[in-house]
């Protein structure tokens, strides 16, 4: 991913927090054929074995957890060990030149995304059992301590168990990642402040979003931000 200077990482937790905030990755990876890549969507979460270490600011070595249909063409054309990508996706939103209050502009789309590249292990059939169940059972912990409403999982065990045969489950490993931070620097502070302000009075919670994402920022000539 082509990332301008003014959009990089402002800081070290940014690219963590966009995986944790917006789990639903877009995984891309070759095909039967390299010119015909396979993207599928699906829930990525940080493996709990690893949830006492930090990330570094590039997020090598982090420890991923995943899982898709195993009748997806996709996972019949995944090799353990395959490089993929995954795409998340953060707050974003469009810039009208109505809230810039000057001529001549032009509109943009202010949007934050990360790219993870990493190897693909896949849990096989001969260790799919127990493994797999477990990938499932992190996958829900994470997602629903962050996102639902605390459902108890343990009634729904033996279904779990049921759909198994139907669940590839994967790991994986990073090997780098890069973070798309496009929140308006480029613009006078003034400008940028004009952005954050009609955001923040947006009915879309995806603009709010966005409005604290960029609230965050350094101020114009400070290196670091929260």
């Amino acid at each position: 991913m082509f990332v301008p200077a003014p959009y990089r990482q402002p800081s070290a937790p940014w690219m963590a927090d966009i995986l944790r905030g917006g789990p639903l990755a877009l995984m891309v990876s070759n095909g039967p054929r390299e010119a015909d890549p396979y993207a599928t969507h699906l829930p990525v979460v940080q493996d709990p074995a690893t949830a006492h270490e930090r990330w570094p600011a590039d997020l090598a070595g982090a420890r991923l957890l995943g899982h898709m249909n195993r009748a997806n063409p996709h996972w019949k054309a995944l090799r353990d060990g395959a490089r993929v990508l995954l795409v998340f996706t953060g707050p974003h939103a469009y810039v009208s030149p109505t809230v810039y209050g000057q001529t001549p502009s032009a509109p943009t789309w202010d949007f934050t995304s990360v790219h993870v590249h990493g190897v693909l292990h896949r849990i096989e059939p001969q260790e799919a059992g127990e493994q797999t169940l477990e990938v499932v059972r992190s996958t829900v912990r994470a997602l629903e301590g962050d996102f639902g409403d605390g459902w108890d999982m343990s009634d729904s065990q033996d279904y779990f168990r049921k759909i198994l045969p139907a669940v590839g489950g994967f790991r994986v490993e990073v090997s780098t990642a890069e973070g798309m931070f496009k929140l308006s620097q480029e613009q006078d502070p003034h400008v940028r402040e004009r952005v954050r302000d009609s955001f923040a009075r947006s009915d879309s919670t995806r603009h709010r979003d966005t409005a604290r994402l960029m609230g965050r920022l350094p101020a114009p000539g400070c290196p670091h931000s929260a």
